[in-house]
């Protein structure tokens, strides 16, 4: 009986661990929020042209899931933070944007690998990301091609958010602090089910590098409205109208309004909605042009490969650090 009761507790703590967790993840890290990132990946595969869609929409649940494991990871890893964002204006205040050399080894020699790192390489990483599952389709490896589609939604997701290519990723230095997770989390939380996500069929990438480039200067073209509709919004706003209170599980938190949320979403005209139906058809096309380059391998052939020790382990240790909830790295909504 002792021994029951023991296990029951034992549960008990372990789901209040968990929720305690998921809470603290959905306030400090808001990269797009666990349900923009998930609805990204899940869409991508309603992208896929028939030789493929069989095969995603059979691990449809893994990508979808998997589609925050970047952002838990920042609880593990050192060098996480900086594959999220890159702050574009810490080297260029004015058009063009892409003064920085797309190729990693040529922007290494321009600027240090200590300098990237500090200002952020998602749009190296997400190439790196790319070969890794292009090689993973060409060695026919199962487990590594859902891990690498799944992560490299998650990096294409946060290239196309305005607030991940700037030093100003808070509002921090225009006293807009709270604006990351309200433009990418709360507001698509609350008006996303309302979205058009019809966004055709994936296209194949024929230079890889510069399509990551183009989305991220894309992204960060669209910062000045972010920004400068808010203030306006907030300068002509009820101060008692703006923040409310919601119980989210066990906790009482502070959000912003859903009548503030709605009208700033009106000012930015779909903003939202229009970067998520990007990610949607990026994250495909992307996925689409890795297998074309393998070869096009035939994806109902590939047999399951189990995880290795080491990449089981890692997982474990992944989750471990993410129910801590001590990040790594920037501590910063990135």
């Amino acid at each position: 009986m002792k021994n029951r009761v023991f296990k029951f507790f034992l549960f008990l703590l372990l789901v209040c661990s968990t929720i305690i967790a998921y809470l603290y993840f959905q306030t400090t890290a808001q990269a797009w929020g666990f349900w923009a990132h998930q609805r990204i990946n899940r869409l991508a595969v309603f992208t896929l042209p028939p030789d493929m869609i069989v095969f995603y929409k059979k691990h449809i649940e893994f990508v979808t899931e998997h589609a925050v494991d970047p952002d838990k990871r920042r609880y593990a890893v050192e060098d996480e933070a900086p594959r999220h964002f890159i702050d574009l204006d810490h080297y260029v205040k004015e058009p063009p944007y892409d003064i920085l050399p797309h190729r990693w080894e040529d922007a290494v020699k321009e600027r240090t690998e200590d300098t990237l790192k500090s200002y952020g390489v998602v749009p190296w990483h997400t190439e790196v990301m790319f070969y890794r599952l292009r090689n993973a389709f060409e060695n026919r490896d199962q487990n590594k091609i859902l891990r690498y589609s799944s992560d490299i939604g998650h990096y294409i997701a946060d290239g196309h958010v305005p607030l991940h290519t700037s030093e100003n990723y808070n509002g921090q230095m225009t006293n807009q602090k709270g604006i990351h997770g309200f433009w990418e989390s709360r507001i698509p939380e609350l008006f996303g089910n309302d979205y058009d996500f019809w966004v055709g069929k994936a296209e194949y990438i024929r230079n890889p590098r510069e399509f990551i480039w183009q989305y991220i200067i894309e992204s960060h073209n669209a910062l000045d409205s972010v920004l400068v509709f808010e203030r306006e919004l907030n300068a002509e706003y009820p101060s008692d109208q703006k923040y409310c209170y919601e119980n989210r599980g066990v906790q009482t938190m502070q959000v912003y309004c859903e009548g503030y949320a709605t009208d700033y979403a009106k000012m930015l005209n779909g903003m939202q909605e229009r970067r998520m139906r990007d990610a949607i058809l990026a994250v495909g096309s992307l996925w689409y042009t890795a297998w074309v380059d393998a070869g096009q391998p035939d994806l109902d052939k590939i047999l399951p490969i189990p995880p290795t020790e080491e990449e089981i382990e890692e997982m474990k240790t992944m989750e471990a650090k993410f129910q801590e909830g001590k990040i790594k790295g920037r501590p910063e909504p990135h």
